[in-house]
C-alpha cells in the first residue's frame, strides 16, 4: 500500500494542473477560514472608542430621547428589526439598551460597507460587531452565520429593509429578521427611528442637525415596540414579517 500511496504522490507533485487545483482548493479553505473567524467583526477598545464619541456628538446637536425602553427584552439573545434611515441607526438605537446588551449586540451589514463606503463604513461595521451580508448576491451565509450567533446569546441587528431609506418612509420589509427569530426561537422587538432622515439621509454627504427654519436643534426619537414572539404567529416568517410593518407604518404615520 506504500508503495502505491508513493506512486500516487509522485503522479500528484509531477502534474502541474492538480498542483495547480490544490493550490487553489487550500486557498479557499484558507480563506472560508479566515472569513468564518473575521465575523462578527471585534467592537473593540477602537470601536467603543468612536460609539461614545457618536453618542457625545448626538447629545450635543440634537434633541435626543427614547419612548418605549420598558419593552426592550430583560434577558438575551432576541432579534431588533428596526426601519433604517441613516449610517448611524445602530448607534443610537443601542444606546438605550442596557450595557451588558449592547456588549453582545451585532448587526447583519451589506457587504459593500466595507469596501465601497470609507472609513465611515469600515467603523460602522467596529462599532455595530458587523456580520457581512451580500445583498446582490446570495444572503444565505450571513443568514446562516447571524443565527449560529444569536443562538451563542448574542443580539442581532437587521435592517429588514435592506438599505437605507431614500425618501425617509418605511419601504418594503424583507423576511430575514423573522427568520432569524423564529429559527433561532427568540423574540423580535421592532423599533421605529423618528427623525433620523432629516438629520443625515443617504442624500447628505454630512450631517445637519440644526433646524435652520425654528432656529433650534432637530429631534430624533428612538421608539421601542413591544416584542413580537414567532409562535404568536405559527413561527410563519411572512405573517410575523407583515406584523412588524404594520407596526411601523403606524408608528410613520403617528410621526406625521
Amino acid at each position: 500500500m506504500k508503495i502505491i500511496s508513493d506512486y500516487v504522490s509522485r503522479i500528484f507533485m509531477e502534474d502541474p494542473n492538480i498542483v495547480q487545483q490544490a493550490a487553489e482548493i487550500q486557498s479557499t479553505q484558507a480563506i472560508a477560514a479566515i472569513q468564518k473567524d473575521k465575523y462578527p467583526v471585534k467592537r473593540g477598545i477602537l470601536g467603543n472608542f468612536v460609539y461614545s464619541l457618536g453618542l457625545m456628538a448626538t447629545y450635543t446637536f440634537l434633541r435626543f430621547s427614547s419612548e418605549g425602553k420598558n419593552n426592550i427584552p430583560k434577558e438575551i439573545p432576541y432579534v431588533i428589526a428596526c426601519n433604517h434611515q441613516t449610517y448611524v441607526d445602530g448607534m443610537w438605537l443601542a444606546s438605550f439598551l442596557p450595557r451588558k446588551h449592547f456588549k453582545v449586540m451585532c448587526c447583519l451589514a451589506a457587504s459593500d460597507l466595507e469596501t465601497s463606503h470609507g472609513l465611515l463604513g469600515r467603523m460602522i461595521m467596529r462599532v455595530g460587531q458587523g456580520i457581512a451580508v451580500d445583498r446582490y448576491g446570495s444572503p444565505v451565509r450571513g443568514l446562516i452565520k447571524a443565527k449560529k450567533e444569536i443562538e451563542k446569546g448574542q443580539i442581532m441587528l437587521v435592517h429588514p429593509e435592506g438599505t437605507r431609506s431614500h425618501d425617509g418612509k418605511v419601504a418594503e420589509l424583507k423576511d430575514g429578521a423573522a427568520y432569524m427569530a423564529i429559527k433561532a426561537n427568540v423574540p423580535l422587538l421592532p423599533i421605529y427611528i423618528e427623525g433620523g432622515y432629516d438629520v443625515f439621509s443617504r442624500h447628505m454627504k454630512k450631517p445637519q442637525p440644526w433646524d435652520h427654519k425654528n432656529h433650534r436643534r432637530k429631534k430624533v426619537v428612538v421608539h421601542y415596540g413591544k416584542p413580537f414572539h414567532p409562535a404568536d404567529f405559527g413561527k410563519d416568517a411572512h405573517k410575523l414579517t407583515e406584523a412588524v410593518t404594520d407596526w411601523m407604518l403606524q408608528m410613520e404615520k403617528n410621526a406625521n
